[in-house]
């Protein structure tokens, strides 16, 4: 049987998470109420819902609206609630034969239960899920949100960005939130989010959000780096081939009712040098797709690596530049990558030779690629992110945006996509999978598996046969002496299992502790809340 403590807020009931309260906030008491019900859900008693209030200790930032808040969240009870609801809570439940339910990946993730006399891993919710409020953004895969909603979540999925002043508004009463590219997630957005616990970026990249703040706040960020490399690799070879053919100015020009067959600066790509830059999981498979085609294959990275096929890694950016005749780009938005191909690098490039950047937009100046084209260095290029983009389909890529918009358009052989790299229904799939699997990982059992900004933290399961077990989710910052005092804590209880580990300020600590009662479990946590470095403290039971 399962079993969990949430809470009312003032008005309502709002879950708590975990137990979340702000460090160092003044505590007052509020007046004790019942035990309200007990939540089932196949077959499993999940966790017990408090209403309205018990003895609680609330953070004096809550009632007064203080900005420090970290969630309008309330401590475990100081007193029990209702003996016979409490006994019946406490009994020991069905036992339940394990399914493995697997990621996207292939990987076991927690199991699910259905009956037998078998153990089961059982599920840590200290929280009713239908109270869990879940906002995702910019049209995330219909996959992913089933995944979300089959946990009972309340998800509510928009197909658009929201504008930084209607995301404050929207944010300040959800727990997890969801986003793709567009969506901005500042220091000010998340100080805004109270109750946020983790956030999805349901793509590659991170750097729309502020990693280190969220973590700093005891918030954990989650994305999928690999989902949508092969989607991005094919679009880049199609790309290739349409370059050295001129496909898309023909195109455009027979849509017009010109008939222009030529066969001048037209060439196979056959037996062509291909530069990549930035040998990760797309060049890779970039690198495998153009040497099926016949195109050697070069590629530039600040660390050595392991080619695939017979490429060749050479050892400055100047000399792919030199040798390529098409280059393209796969690195990450750094202030070191920021226009790292400028006019400089252009020049050193081979004269009649392309550029490709399905990256970031921050990484090619483009008035210089403009230049380039115009004076014949460039043949061709390729461009699906800008450095600013549209926060929404429509009529908007235009010098209101960039002021070079217009002048790219008039380009001879440039390809234009709306940063379409990985938008396929392949990726998009995948990508809604992972994420969101991550993300019930985190809320439901404190694992930090490919977490961003957070240590990678996981321990194995709970099972039903452990009723009396807890687990202890301890957020803090990464100072000396905490795990003493930590332990100090823990060392009158069992502990079966703990790790815990740092990244930069912030370390995660994550214990599963045996034969506990509540009153016990309010101590260990009361007195983990008092430690000056906490961060935040979840409870998982």
């Amino acid at each position: 049987m399962l079993r969990g403590f949430s809470h009312g807020n003032l008005e309502d009931i709002s879950p708590d998470l975990g137990l979340d309260v702000p460090s160092g906030q003044m505590r007052r008491s509020l007046p004790r109420a019942d035990l309200s019900r007990i939540v089932r859900h196949d077959h499993i008693v999940q966790e017990v819902i408090v209403k309205n209030t018990m003895a609680l200790s609330v953070p004096q930032s809550l009632l007064h609206g203080s900005s420090r808040s970290r969630s309008p969240s309330l401590c475990l009870p100081r007193g029990l609630p209702n003996s016979a609801d409490l006994g019946e809570a406490l009994e020991p439940g069905p036992r339940a034969e394990p399914r493995v339910v697997m990621s996207s990946q292939g990987r076991s993730l927690q199991r699910s239960t259905t009956h037998s006399s078998a153990a089961a891993a059982r599920e840590l919710k200290p929280f009713a899920t239908a109270d869990i409020k879940i906002l995702l953004l910019e049209n995330v895969n219909t996959a992913g949100q089933d995944i979300l909603r089959q946990q009972g979540y309340q998800v509510e999925a928009l197909k658009s960005s929201l504008p930084e002043a209607e995301l404050i508004e929207k944010i300040q009463d959800v727990h997890v939130i969801g986003i793709r590219s567009k969506t901005q997630l500042t220091k000010k957005v998340i100080d805004s989010a109270p109750n946020l616990l983790v956030i999805g970026c349901f793509c590659i990249g991170t750097n729309q959000v502020d990693l280190k703040h969220a973590a700093q706040k005891g918030v954990a960020v989650f994305n999928s780096p690999f989902s949508n490399s092969r989607s991005v690799a094919e679009q880049v070879i199609s790309e290739i081939i349409a370059l050295a053919r001129q496909i898309c100015d023909r195109s455009m020009e027979l849509h017009q009712g010109k008939w222009n067959k030529v066969s001048a600066g037209c060439w196979e790509v056959r037996g062509k040098t291909l530069g990549i830059v930035g040998y990760g999981h797309i060049g890779n498979q970039l690198s495998v797709l153009a040497e099926a085609m016949g195109m050697r294959v070069i590629f530039y990275d600040v660390v050595n690596l392991m080619s695939m096929g017979t490429a060749h890694q050479v050892s400055t950016l100047d000399e792919l530049l030199q040798q390529a005749d098409f280059v393209t780009l796969h690195v990450p938005e750094l202030p070191e990558t920021e226009n790292m191909i400028s006019t400089e690098q252009l020049n050193k490039m081979k004269d009649g030779s392309y550029l490709l950047n399905l990256s970031r937009g921050s990484i090619v100046d483009i008035q210089a690629v403009i230049d380039a084209s115009r004076s014949g260095k460039l043949a061709g290029a390729a461009f699906d992110v800008y450095p600013n983009e549209p926060a929404a389909n429509g009529d908007y890529f235009n010098n209101s945006l960039n002021q070079w918009t217009d002048a790219l358009n008039s380009c001879k052989n440039f390809i234009l996509t709306p940063h379409i790299g990985g938008s396929t229904e392949e990726a998009q799939r995948a990508i809604g999978v992972e994420v969101a699997d991550a993300l019930v990982q985190y809320v439901n059992y404190g694992t930090t598996l490919g977490a961003c900004n957070m240590p990678e933290v996981n321990l194995r399961s709970l099972t039903a046969d452990e009723p009396n077990h807890v687990r202890m989710v301890y957020i803090h910052q990464n100072v000396p002496g905490v795990l003493r005092r930590v332990n100090e804590i823990l060392g009158d209880h069992n502990v079966d299992k703990q790790m815990t580990d740092s990244r930069g300020d912030v370390a995660y600590l994550m214990a599963d502790i045996s034969n506990v009662n509540q009153q016990q479990i309010k101590d260990i946590y009361v007195a983990l809340e008092e430690l000056s470095s906490r961060i935040r403290t979840r409870v998982l039971y």
